[in-house]
């Protein structure tokens, strides 16, 4: 099944223009938002995980008042996730019960009233554990199925999971269906969602969830941790409730197009007339207007000055899809106390950013990234350094790229660098394919030696209405760190929330002439000495 292409100016269009960001200007009409309680019968054990629901004060990733409804903290959204016992996900071969534990923690950070338990098909436990579920599945508003293919663990799922609403199954037994606002979605042979709704007339209904479908299939296949999270948030904001951070990317119907006419012609004109633009323009309409990692694989494969200059003015300039994201203020993540025993201060966290630039032509490589949107891009260097006026500081990261079309390239971005109140963070700030990008940056851990380090960030583009979070794994030769720093790597990992598992490696193996070097006049270290030579590091 495909979607239906429309024009490049149709509002269906999206447009990404960022490393960090996207903004989409889909015209959504408003979602079924609807819950279904109801009474459950229970036939054998299950054992549960419980995930501590105590209050932690997590706001929602992206506070906007305006898309938020008045009762959304007195009714939480309730999930329950049943996975095959034992049962291996694809991501690092963690379990898939332990993938969906830290997917409920991970829920918090978006919105404190997403409630999601975790269960495991296991057939040899007390009938108070089975118990425990019947009372979450009465209740619950989506049930979440992977991994089982249990023959007596399907029979018991399809006799007892009749109210709930919404229904989703992946590597699991074909013989389980598929649920999306209280229709049934017929299975293919393939094993993926698609499939016919039974029991609806084909209408405009059908259209949006089919979308719904295509969006929440396309990301599970990529197998990471933030696409999984993503799943259960489409679902929410179609299903439910309004998701901010989703709804607030959908453009304002007739305001939206009579501000780009009205301020934004000529570089409209121009994009239309433009065929790498135009391009990016169709690419981006294949996309669901929420799916970060597939609108910037279009902008990343099409940039050009035409498609700077039309974001240039329809976003940054005017707004015109009046939105205004803030920087997630969760995970909180502690920056690093003392480097080689002695406090850290503002000087020397700039040296550990400037690195190795200086003895070698690059400060750091990243070694593998948590973010599936914008750390896994190949070879990408890190140039950390003091600019000619006095207090400035700059990054500029490099990278490749392979785009849509197979062709491999090199992209720079340049970021303005300040400092934060305690030293080892930073807020860094670009204007990046026409649109701002507001970031803050928090060193978690280096290594005495230098040999790897952990950045954290958090991030908006606030007219783009996109916030993200990620880190970075980064190292002198793009090399992962060897065994015996592992400790210390995962708990450097802990403290931003993030499993070792979640990490993308980079690959760092066909790098040939990446375009580095930083302006004439620049400086490097101020007080931390950094030598290539048996990966020595002294104080200046």
């Amino acid at each position: 099944m495909s979607l239906e292409t429309t024009p490049p100016l149709n509002l269906k269009s999206g447009f990404l223009l960022n490393r960090r960001f996207i903004a989409s200007m889909h015209p959504f009409p408003p979602a079924n938002h609807r819950r279904y309680p109801a009474p459950m019968q229970l036939s054998f054990p299950f054992r549960a995980k419980t995930v501590n629901r105590q209050e932690t004060n997590i706001p929602a990733v992206l506070e906007t008042a305006s898309v938020a409804t008045e009762n959304q903290s007195d009714s939480p959204v309730r999930i329950v996730a049943l996975v095959g016992k034992g049962s291996i996900s694809p991501l690092k071969c963690a379990t898939w019960e332990e993938v969906m534990l830290h997917t409920a923690k991970r829920l918090k950070w978006v919105d404190e009233g997403y409630d999601m338990l975790v269960f495991t098909d296991n057939l040899c436990q007390s009938n108070n554990q089975t118990e425990a579920l019947q009372k979450e599945l009465s209740r619950a508003d989506i049930l979440l199925i992977v991994a089982i293919s249990n023959q007596e663990s399907v029979k018991w799922i399809q006799s007892n999971s009749k109210s709930v609403q919404n229904i989703i199954c992946f590597d699991s037994s074909p013989n389980l269906a598929n649920k999306l606002g209280g229709y049934y979605i017929q299975n293919e042979t393939n094993g993926t969602l698609f499939g016919k709704i039974i029991g609806v007339s084909r209408s405009k209904k059908i259209k949006e969830s089919m979308e719904v479908v295509k969006t929440v299939w396309e990301a599970w296949d990529r197998h990471n941790s933030d696409d999984i999270r993503f799943c259960l948030l489409v679902i929410i904001n179609a299903y439910i409730r309004p998701v901010p951070i989703l709804k607030n990317l959908r453009s304002k119907g007739f305001s939206t197009l009579n501000c780009m006419v009205r301020n934004c012609g000529p570089q409209i004109l121009n994009c239309l007339l433009d065929p790498k633009c135009r391009k990016a323009l169709q690419c981006l309409n294949n996309c669901s207007p929420v799916d970060q990692v597939c609108n910037y694989r279009c902008i990343a494969s099409y940039e050009s000055p035409n498609l700077e200059a039309f974001s240039l003015c329809v976003l940054q300039k005017n707004n015109c899809l009046e939105l205004d994201a803030k920087i997630p203020e969760k995970p909180y993540v502690p920056p690093l106390v003392k480097f080689q025993g002695e406090d850290l201060c503002h000087e020397k966290a700039e040296d550990l950013f400037v690195g190795w630039l200086g003895d070698l032509g690059w400060s750091w490589r990243v070694v593998a990234g948590q973010n599936p949107a914008y750390d896994q891009f190949p070879c990408q260097y890190q140039l950390f350094y003091r600019g000619k006026a006095k207090g400035s500081f700059w990054y500029e990261p490099v990278f490749q790229v392979q785009t849509l079309e197979g062709e491999m390239v090199w992209r720079r971005r340049k970021y303005r660098v300040k400092r934060g109140k305690t030293p080892g963070t930073f807020y860094f700030s670009v204007l990046d394919n026409g649109v701002v990008s507001n970031e803050f940056w928090t060193i978690v851990d280096v290594s005495d030696d230098f040999s790897w380090g952990l950045f954290h960030y958090t991030g908006a583009a606030r007219v783009a209405g996109q916030s993200y979070t990620g880190a970075v794994l980064v190292s002198a030769d793009g090399m992962y760190p060897n065994e015996k720093e592992k400790n210390r790597l995962v708990s450097a990992l802990a403290k931003c929330g993030i499993k070792e598992w979640e990490l993308f490696t980079v690959d760092n193996c066909s790098c040939q002439d990446p375009p580095l070097g930083i302006p004439e006049g620049s400086s490097l270290h101020s007080k931390i000495e950094v030598k290539a030579e048996n990966w020595k590091c002294t104080a200046l």
